[in-house]
């Protein structure tokens, strides 16, 4: 290796790893992860603050930008790539498939074989009439609950993992109570670390589960202790976070590059085209990022001629980025009002997301609980079972003028499976009897649904 990856792999190499292949030992410069330049082009970490300033690419800086970041506002950091060292046309000529790796020079460094198929998930036309956007030309939902844990949240894992096994982590801690603690869970599992899930009590039965599953050890504290408990972790545990440590969201900066690879995606499944307006479901930000950069890049490649608006949905009972907006500001707080939103039900913002949405010329829809219940629920007579969270952008798609996607298609994210909602619990069955008459009378008293008499 020349002088500058000897640099890069110190940041990357120190205390003990965990690898992919499910050992464990103390990494050497024999058996370290070697960071093969002709994989990942990315070469620094880029503040979105004031100025923009770079720093190494290694260690990931996981407390916001230390340059423009102060105690009232944390700003957050991207990747920066080598973009003149991409074979663009080699990188897009295929139809996309599962698996983020063929992405990997647009990624930052992979850990090998951690990859568990995310990606390659289907664009499926959905009728103007279920969610009352005529007008509006063709209108498709990318369906991210078919990734391997059932949410968006796998091409985020694929990333921040692949971090922490390069940083040499002893293991990793999350607080979640839904899709990032399970898909988190599931990276770590594949890494052979020990992963943490700082939780509450009310967790879903469902979650508890799949974490189970996976090995992950389940500390439920008090809802306003996680992040605390988190920090501790961190701090004293030496375990590596894929969850936030900031007041006002910065995360890991690895994460939201593994959003990009849904924007190459409908790129490629739209016949190579950007569609007019993107709609996604945004909690901090991250995704919403992502996809916007993945058009970004598609836009310097000369790939594409038009950038997309991204459009950004939040419960009406919060909307942090929505008041963000309003007031100008970078980021701000809100009361944490009731909603069943849980997946996008944040109190805090980014900055990612004010990015994404001034650069793009978009703007934040706000939903109902109700309106998305109802979304939901004509969706899943369609085939298409999504949780709350993950219809609130097609629920949102009513609010779209016609002008806003003359000439193009809109795309909404599905972020999830219906699975995860805690109101996906099955009600409890009574046996029926196999008389025939019965069971007719069964059907039509319980679904309306009528049979013949025989």
């Amino acid at each position: 290796m020349n002088s500058a990856e000897d640099s890069l792999m110190a940041g990357f190499a120190s205390g003990h790893s965990g690898s992919c292949d499910g050992s464990s030992r103390r990494l050497t410069p024999e058996t370290r992860p070697v960071f093969d330049p002709s994989r990942s082009t990315a070469k620094a970490q880029r503040s979105l603050g004031p100025g923009r300033p770079s720093f190494s690419l290694a260690p990931a800086l996981l407390e916001g930008c230390p340059v423009t970041s102060n105690v009232d506002m944390q700003y957050p950091l991207e990747i920066a790539y080598d973009y003149a060292s991409v074979d663009i046309d080699a990188l897009f000529a295929a139809a996309p498939g599962p698996g983020l790796d063929r992405w990997a020079p647009l990624l930052p460094p992979l850990c090998p074989r951690l990859s568990l198929g995310e990606g390659g998930t289907p664009l499926v036309e959905i009728p103007t009439s279920l969610c009352g956007t005529a007008g509006l030309g063709s209108v498709y939902l990318k369906d991210e609950s078919r990734n391997p844990t059932g949410s968006h949240k796998d091409r985020l894992n694929l990333c921040t993992v692949s971090a922490a096994v390069l940083a040499g982590a002893k293991g990793i801690v999350v607080a979640s109570s839904g899709n990032h603690g399970a898909s988190t869970a599931a990276y770590a599992a594949r890494a052979g670390l020990p992963c943490i899930v700082v939780t509450t009590t009310g967790i879903s039965a469902g979650f508890q589960s799949m974490l189970r599953a996976y090995g992950a050890a389940i500390l439920p504290v008090a809802e306003s202790q996680r992040w605390p408990v988190l920090r501790e972790l961190v701090h004293h545990a030496g375990f590596y976070p894929t969850s936030n440590l900031t007041d006002f969201h910065t995360g890991n900066p690895f994460g939201p590059e593994g959003y990009k690879t849904i924007a190459y995606e409908i790129f490629l499944q739209l016949g190579r085209r950007a569609p007019s307006v993107v709609v996604v479901p945004t909690g901090y930000g991250e995704q919403l990022f992502g996809i916007y950069k993945g058009f970004l890049e598609l836009l310097k490649f000369g790939l594409t001629e038009t950038m997309p608006r991204m459009m950004a949905v939040e419960p009406s009972a919060r909307g942090p980025l929505h008041h963000a907006l309003v007031a100008g500001q970078a980021a701000v707080n809100v009361p944490p009002d009731p909603t069943k939103l849980l997946s996008i039900a944040c109190t805090v913002g980014s900055y990612r997301g004010v990015c994404a949405i001034e650069d793009s010329n978009g703007r934040v829809l706000l939903v109902d609980d109700d309106d998305v219940i109802r979304t939901r629920e004509a969706l899943a007579r369609r085939g298409l079972w999504q949780e709350l969270s993950g219809a609130a952008g097609v629920a949102a798609l009513r609010q779209l003028h016609p002008n806003e996607a003359v000439g193009g298609s809109v795309v909404a994210i599905g972020c999830s499976s219906g699975f995860k909602d805690a109101s996906a619990a099955a009600d409890p069955l009574q046996q029926v009897e196999p008389a025939y008459s019965a069971i007719v009378d069964y059907l039509k008293s319980r679904y309306q649904l009528s049979i013949s008499q025989q």
